[in-house]
């Protein structure tokens, strides 16, 4: 498929998610419809686009592409197994409380439990987190279009980052969370469409049935799921669950862009649904996105297809394009198109959303009674949306002179460090009921153990007698920030328990 193709389809995508913004916020674009879509939202719409917003271009492209490494195969499955048990404690412990709290911000929280630096810090990390966790999915989008599209037309990276923010920013700065929760439901369809189509379009490749299609990556050597004979490596089983559950809590749980969706529903009966429908349609996807990992190895196998190399090293994260753009036929190319496009895009306007949301209601307090008839309030929220997008810019420009690493680990490592704190925030607040905070005292906490973290990380094979530490960092992170709270801790008094 030719660059000029691949141009026009983004531009009618975009073109229509543009129309849906513009149908969407025209009744209305106040505060209230972009932080909470007037609490209005329908659960299994909901539940639809969380989907879009949780796998993004990582899952599309990463997770494949890792499937033919001999020490990963499926291992990251083992990982979504953790996600899903993080997924339902959220629903049973996390929901209810922000709820029962009517919570805008879920940082709010920390405020009314451990006070207002612990409260400002939290949201810091929030911030911090997420526009680099954002930033890197959208990198991983952005690399791709410009080795396939805009290499073609000689624009330069940085302005390929601008276009892609510029286009999120278009359809996302007046309808905010009323908006993201359609347009994102559409890009869930089209991610989910394409991982089933790309199947159908491999296996005929290899010609092969839905059968043979199974038995080829059941017996191939790319399919192994559980790894449980040495537990000093960082793939073993009980360190990949319990690494995906803690970092599930972390980074949705206690993350404003995946809580701002599931709180625009209108009670917590149907932001439970949302939950519990969302895990399993979760769980079932990704198996789907290995099993295309397993079949586009095999179909590079058969063909002769090396995995691309940039820079004199192979990058798996672009052997599913390489193959959509390169050896398949122009339908499952543009499948690949809308469905790579949908989960990147699906998970940076959310992020964008989240963000905005969060430093307007947590630093600016836009959503307290005395501030929301400020005059200009509308256009501050604008120039902080603004704002996030050239800051997500300036990241992936510095991300994409540094990285020599699949995106996929990245992102994991970057969230065991950035979201770290927070789970020990959380954990502290809801288990130590008979006690609060030092609160000037918990920002350095929160600076030294991801700190002591690092160190632990570096040093682990000879600390530990050559146990290496993966997913289960963030463990040790909320660990440390724990006992580090319990340390400047003092009595609660009676209204900060919650």
């Amino acid at each position: 498929m030719s660059p000029t193709t691949i141009l026009i389809i983004i531009i009618i995508y975009f073109g229509l998610l543009i129309l849906i913004s513009n149908l969407v916020s025209k009744k209305s674009s106040d505060n209230d419809t972009f932080f909470k879509a007037n609490k209005n939202s329908k659960w299994y719409l909901v539940a639809f686009g969380m989907i879009g917003t949780a796998l993004s271009g990582v899952t599309f492209i990463s997770v494949p592409g890792e499937v033919g490494n001999p020490d990963l195969q499926f291992k990251y499955f083992q990982f979504v197994l953790g996600n899903a048990l993080g997924f339902i404690i959220i629903a049973k412990v996390l929901l209810p409380l922000y709820y029962r709290m009517n919570l805008t911000s879920i940082y709010g929280y920390i405020e009314q439990r451990l006070g207002s630096i612990s409260y400002k810090t939290a949201a810091t990390i929030f911030l911090i987190s997420r526009t680099i966790g954002s930033s890197f999915r959208l990198y991983l989008v952005v690399i791709v279009l410009q080795r396939y599209v805009f290499d073609a037309f000689q624009v330069p990276f940085a302005v390929t980052v601008l276009i892609s923010l510029g286009l999120i920013f278009a359809y996302t700065y007046r309808g905010g969370l009323k908006t993201i929760i359609i347009t994102d439901t559409l890009q869930t369809f089209f991610l989910v469409s394409s991982v089933f189509l790309t199947i159908i379009f491999v296996c005929h490749s290899l010609n092969f049935s839905a059968i043979e299609a199974f038995e080829a990556v059941k017996n191939s050597n790319y399919s192994k799921v559980f790894f449980y004979e040495d537990y000093l490596k960082g793939n073993f089983v009980l360190k990949q669950i319990l690494g995906g559950m803690f970092v599930t809590i972390a980074m949705v749980g206690l993350d404003q862009d995946l809580m701002q969706k599931n709180l625009s529903c209108k009670n917590i009966g149907e932001a439970q649904k949302n939950m519990f429908t969302f895990t399993t349609v979760f769980v079932i996807i990704n198996i789907f996105f290995l099993s295309v990992g397993a079949l586009l190895y095999l179909y590079a196998d058969k063909n002769g297809i090396a995995i691309p190399m940039v820079d004199g090293v192979a990058r798996t994260d672009y052997l599913f394009p390489e193959i959509a753009f390169k050896h398949l036929s122009i339908v499952p190319a543009i499948i690949f198109l809308l469905g790579l496009t949908a989960a990147t895009f699906a998970t940076t306007d959310s992020a964008l959303t989240a963000l905005t949301t969060s430093f307007c209601v947590d630093f600016l307090g836009m959503d307290k009674t005395e501030n929301q008839n400020k005059p200009n309030i509308i256009r501050t929220r604008h120039l902080v949306h603004v704002g996030f997008s050239m800051l997500m810019f300036l990241v992936i420009i510095i991300f994409n002179s540094l990285n020599d690493k699949s995106v996929v680990t990245m992102i994991f490592k970057v969230a065991s460090y950035t979201y770290g704190p927070l789970l020990g925030l959380y954990a502290f607040g809801l288990f130590m009921k008979s006690k609060t905070v030092h609160d000037k005292l918990v920002p350095i906490i929160c600076l030294l153990s991801p700190a002591i973290c690092f160190i632990i990380s570096k040093n682990s094979a000879t600390l530990f007698g050559n146990y290496v530490i993966d997913n289960e960092l963030i463990i040790v992170n909320g660990l440390i920030t724990f006992i580090g709270l319990l340390l400047i801790s003092k009595p609660a008094t009676e209204n900060t328990r919650y």
